[in-house]
C-alpha cells in the first residue's frame, strides 16, 4: 500500500540505518535532484531520532522547476520516518490563479477607471467638440471591457472540455471567415491581407465556431502587430493527415525567450505596444486550446525585428472509403527558424 502513495516515505532505524524506502522515494535516484533530496531526507530523519518533527521545502530552478516538500518526524520504539512530496504542479497551478485574478481584475479596472474620468469630465463640459471627443474615448473604453469579457467567455467554453463538434468544415470557408472577422481592423491600418495556397476541396473536422475563432485570432494578431501598409499572408499546406493552416506577418516579431510563454492567459511580448493595439491577451491562448480540443497543434516560428509565422496544425476530414488514399500535397513555404 505504501509502494502505491504519491509521496516519497523512507523508513530509519534508531542505529540510523535505512530500513525502508518505497517506490516514490526512488524516482529520483541517480539524479542530481534526488542526491540533494536524499541529503535532506537524511538530514530530517537525523533530527527525528532525537526527538525533532522538521519540514523544509526544496526549490530547484531546474529547467524544469522542481519543489519538494520534505517532512520527517519520530516513530514508537525510536524510529523516525519522512515524507517526499513533490508539490511543482501544485505550485504552478497557484501560480497561475494568482496570475490570472490579477492580470483580469487590471484589465477590467483600467477601463471602467477610465470610463468614470470620463464621464466625470463630460460631466462639467460644455464645448460641443469636446464633448464629442470624450464620448468618443467613452466609446472605445466601453468596447475594450466588452472585447476582454467576450474573450473570457471564448476561452471559458473551450476550456470546459466539451467535445467540439465534428464536422467536415471546408478549409476555403474557414479562411474566408477568419479574414472577415479581421478585415474592419486591416482596413483600418491598410494591411493587405493576402490569401495564399487555400483549394477549395481540402476540408478539417472539427467545430467551425472554434475554428473561426482560432484561425481569426492569428490573423488580427498579425494585423495588429505590423505596420501600417504592410502586408499580411495566409496560406494552406496539406502534410500527412493534416492541414497546415499558416499566418505570416512582417511585423515586429517575437524575442526567443518569449517563444514558451506567448500562450499563456494576458502575457504579452511588449505590454506598452499591446495597450496600444488594444489587445486582451487571450487570443493566442484561445487558439492553443482550439488546437488542443481538435487533436492538433500550434506552433510559432519567430525572430525579433522580422516578423512572425504562426501555423494552426488540425487532422484532415477523410471521406468514408479514402483512407487508404495519399493526401494531395499543396504546395507552401513551411516555416523554419531561419526563415519564418
Amino acid at each position: 500500500m505504501v509502494d502505491k502513495l504519491a509521496l516519497g516515505v523512507v523508513v530509519m532505524t534508531r542505529s540510523g540505518e535505512i530500513r525502508y524506502r518505497n517506490r516514490r522515494a526512488n524516482s529520483m535516484a541517480g539524479t542530481h535532484t534526488g542526491l540533494l533530496v536524499d541529503n535532506a531526507v537524511k538530514e530530517a530523519l537525523l533530527r527525528a531520532l532525537h526527538g525533532e518533527d522538521s519540514r523544509r521545502t526544496l526549490e530547484f530552478y531546474g529547467p524544469p522547476q522542481v519543489a519538494v516538500v520534505v517532512s520527517a518526524e519520530p516513530l514508537p520504539e525510536g524510529a523516525a520516518v519522512a515524507t517526499i512530496e513533490d508539490v511543482s504542479d501544485r505550485r504552478r497551478v497557484d501560480a497561475v490563479r494568482t496570475d490570472f485574478v490579477a492580470n483580469i481584475s487590471h484589465e477590467l479596472k483600467t477601463p471602467v477607471g477610465a470610463l468614470a474620468v470620463l464621464a466625470e469630465a463630460l460631466a462639467d463640459e460644455n464645448d460641443v467638440g469636446v464633448i464629442h471627443r470624450v464620448a468618443e474615448r467613452m466609446v472605445g473604453e466601453a468596447h475594450r471591457v466588452a472585447r476582454t469579457i467576450d474573450d473570457l467567455l471564448e476561452l471559458s467554453r473551450i476550456e470546459l472540455g466539451e467535445e467540439p463538434v465534428r464536422d467536415p468544415v471546408s478549409v476555403h470557408d474557414l479562411v474566408a471567415g477568419a479574414i472577415e472577422r479581421a478585415r474592419g481592423l486591416a482596413e483600418a491600418k491598410g494591411t493587405n491581407v493576402a490569401v495564399l495556397d487555400v483549394p477549395d476541396e481540402v476540408r478539417i473536422v472539427g467545430d467551425r465556431r472554434q475554428l473561426v475563432s482560432a484561425l481569426g485570432n492569428l490573423v488580427e494578431n498579425a494585423v495588429k502587430y505590423s505596420e501600417p501598409g504592410a502586408s499580411v499572408q495566409v496560406r494552406v499546406l496539406v502534410e500527412g493527415a493534416f492541414a497546415e493552416l499558416m499566418v505570416a506577418d512582417q511585423g515586429i516579431g517575437i524575442p526567443a525567450a518569449d517563444h514558451g510563454r506567448i500562450f499563456e492567459r494576458f502575457y504579452r511580448v511588449d505590454k506598452a505596444r499591446s495597450r496600444d493595439t488594444g489587445g486582451t491577451g487571450l487570443g493566442l491562448s484561445i487558439v492553443r486550446h482550439v488546437a488542443h480540443n481538435h487533436g492538433g497543434e500550434v506552433l510559432v516560428s519567430s525572430q525579433e525585428g522580422e516578423g512572425s509565422t504562426f501555423v494552426l496544425r488540425i487532422p484532415l476530414h477523410i471521406p468514408p472509403g479514402d483512407g487508404a488514399e495519399a493526401p494531395v500535397r499543396v504546395e507552401a513555404q513551411r516555416p523554419t527558424e531561419q526563415n519564418p
